[in-house]
């Protein structure tokens, strides 16, 4: 009998890949094009394989992939101005998200034996909701409590959710309902001097200055205009990105992302600590999410008090939770600071089953 081994996959694996999931249960995008965006489309920040299988023989026994990233934590040398980290030295903690994760259930130890090896090629693995029964297996592989993330929504146009979902038809019209009522008390307006535009994949350099820096108490992952050009591409979910100005000045941008009738704020970021600069950003990308021909409602992330706080005054409400877990045993520091997380950082982004998955 052949003995297993892992390997990187090829895109001559994608339908093994989607029958496995299939199997399994799992409803990633499979079509090829999604496929090979997720897996093999070459990414200027990540130049090696980002799936893996363990296959015996032609048989492919379990799988994952891997959404590359870094962790940019304050050490222990650095200095306070404000909240801003000041000094030396910044940490950068690579990291790898796990998804599509899936093994047979003849093929005892073969997903857990490919998380193992997935983790030893990098300083952290990072782990962000997940069905059931991962939630369950993560502390058994090391996996520690690194925080939450509030599923926040914001209703932009009530009646768009009047279409295929989810959701019970029975449950339809008390949704409306709740949804015009949110729209109402929802606020508007951000103030005359603050604008978003547009950016091209050839602007990017350009706002590179106010891409996320990490606080203290408080960890960032790392952007760069590779990765956002990667993400622009996404035959998933159409992306843009959107640089927020102020007297002419680019003070920030903010990253939408459309799965079918829900936006999602999949990144953010503005180079102030002012709360209501940040207001200022979150209500610019709920008016710029609102002129979309489909969207019907605005989907967010929290994974700390002030980004939370945040939210709410800007008229989302808080529908879920999702934990936060890592398994860094080198870098502990990963679970002592507060560690801010966006859709980007995994697939939340831009994963949908086919069907509108509203929050509101």
């Amino acid at each position: 009998m052949a003995r297993s081994a892992i390997r990187p996959t090829t895109p001559a694996d994608a339908p093994a890949l989607a029958a496995l999931m299939a199997e399994v249960g799992l409803r990633p995008n499979s079509e090829p094009a999604h496929l090979d965006w997720k897996y093999w489309r070459e990414r200027p920040d990540w130049p090696g394989p980002r799936s893996f299988v363990m296959a015996r023989g032609d048989e492919i026994l379990a799988h994952a992939a891997f959404i590359p990233g870094a962790c940019l934590v304050c050490g222990p040398g650095s200095r306070a101005q404000g909240s801003h980290a000041q000094g030396s030295p910044t940490q950068r903690v690579r990291t790898r998200h796990v998804i599509d994760w899936a093994a047979r259930s003849t093929a005892t130890g073969a997903g857990v034996s490919l998380m193992k090896y997935l983790g030893q090629g990098t300083d952290a693995l990072l782990a962000i909701g997940g069905s059931a029964q991962t939630r369950q297996l993560l502390p058994h592989l090391g996996f520690r409590a690194a925080g939450k993330a509030g599923c926040f929504v914001r209703t932009l146009h009530p009646l768009r959710i009047l279409t295929r979902s989810q959701y019970p038809a029975v449950k339809l019209l008390p949704r409306l309902a709740r949804s015009a009522y949110w729209k109402m008390r929802a606020p508007s307006g951000y103030g005359d001097d603050w604008r978003a535009h547009h950016i091209g994949p050839g602007e990017l350099p350009a706002f590179e200055a106010v891409l996320p820096t990490p606080r203290l108490g408080l960890a960032v992952f790392e952007r760069s205009a590779g990765l956002f050009r990667y993400a622009l591409e996404c035959p998933i979910a159409t992306m843009g990105l959107y640089a927020l100005e102020k007297a002419g000045q680019v003070r920030g941008y903010f990253l939408l992302a459309f799965a079918l009738r829900q936006a999602r704020l999949a990144d953010c970021w503005i180079d102030s600590d002012d709360p209501a600069q940040w207001s200022a950003l979150i209500q610019c990308a709920a008016a710029t999410a609102s002129e979309h021909p489909d969207a019907a409602e605005l989907a967010a992330w929290a994974s700390d008090e002030p980004m939370a706080q945040r939210l709410r005054e800007c008229g989302f409400h808080e529908r879920d939770e999702l934990p936060v877990k890592v398994l860094a045993a080198r870098n502990p520091e990963l679970t002592e600071s507060m560690l801010r997380v966006q859709m980007l950082d995994n697939d939340a982004a831009y994963r949908h089953p086919g069907r509108n998955e509203f929050w509101a």
